[in-house]
């Protein structure tokens, strides 16, 4: 029991820390592809320290809920991160590694980020809470479009038991995976406002969304959110390949934790590589983007219906 409890901790901490490192290596790829050197990979460690050092500045208008959502938003996102299977599925918390219950927290997460943006009451923050729950209203149901496709295949939504079928042989080569999968990503791209939805890196008024709710922090709450931000990018990496990308889960954790790190660099400096390969769309396009993943989603569980080899 407390080596179970031990294991479980290690999991957590690991995500914790991992989570700013991965930011760094996305941030990394792309300087090199622009002929930059670019900031070192522990830069968001370097910049986390000193937010927390900062001195928090509020506005004389600003609720109890401005105080707390960023460590509630930061306490919700790490307990999803930390539901996720990473290095291994037999971990005593587990059981509690559901995908329904993980896209639940993201959304009070997601909830209590744009009630503070509107809480002081800018512009700006009025803005970025509007395109956030716009983005959420088409990102959630094509979510639950690819959890139903994916719980349908592997008759449960629990990550440990879903990771564990799709590691056997029993799953073969299924158009409604390779759909889930595409949605899955477009969802994450999303969800993480990252491009093409949202450019993380500007500050220009008219296009960014999660920069804009997050303006009037500063100090410790601005690095609460960022590291909350690091977890959410690093939660649904691991999903992504928890489900997809299973090897390594099965086999201990020393073999565990070295095939999840080499995935968390793949995807890291595969995104990196597709950032720098498309534009940013307009706001007004991101429907019909998050429309696309929703429809691949919904052709997936059609398509189960139909048959289930399929």
């Amino acid at each position: 029991m407390i080596r179970d409890l031990l294991i479980q901790g290690v999991q957590m901490a690991l995500v914790l820390l991992l989570a700013p490192l991965l930011t760094g290596l996305v941030r990394k790829v792309k300087a090199r592809l622009q002929r930059r050197r670019g900031p070192p990979l522990i830069q968001p460690y370097r910049d986390l320290r000193r937010l927390l050092s900062k001195e928090v500045v509020l506005a004389d208008n600003a609720s109890w809920l401005f105080r707390v959502a960023p460590y509630m938003i930061f306490a919700v996102t790490w307990v999803a991160a930390a539901l996720v299977p990473t290095f291994h599925t037999g971990l005593i918390f587990s059981w509690s590694g559901d995908l329904i219950a993980i896209i639940a927290l993201l959304g009070s997460a997601r909830f209590m980020q744009a009630l503070a943006a509107m809480d002081i009451g800018t512009s700006f923050g009025g803005i970025g809470a509007s395109r956030e729950v716009m983005i959420a209203s088409l990102a959630e149901p094509a979510m639950l479009m690819i959890v139903l496709s994916v719980a349908i295949i592997a008759g449960s939504t629990q990550l440990s038991t879903i990771a564990a079928f799709m590691a056997s042989l029993m799953v073969g080569l299924r158009v409604s995976l390779a759909l889930a999968l595409v949605a899955f990503i477009i969802v994450a791209l999303a969800e993480n406002a990252r491009i093409p939805v949202d450019n993380p890196a500007t500050h220009l008024e008219l296009t960014m969304v999660h920069e804009a709710m997050v303006l009037e922090y500063s100090g410790r709450h601005l690095a609460m959110i960022d590291l909350a931000a690091s977890l959410k990018l690093l939660l649904y990496i691991s999903a992504i390949v928890c489900i997809f990308v299973p090897f390594g889960l099965e086999h201990g954790y020393a073999i565990g934790l070295v095939a999840w790190l080499a995935k968390l660099a793949v995807a890291g400096v595969l995104l990196g590589v597709f950032e720098m390969s498309i534009a940013k769309m307009r706001v007004f396009r991101v429907p019909n983007f998050l429309g696309a993943a929703l429809m691949l989603g919904l052709l997936g569980v059609l398509l189960l219906f139909v048959s289930q080899g399929m």
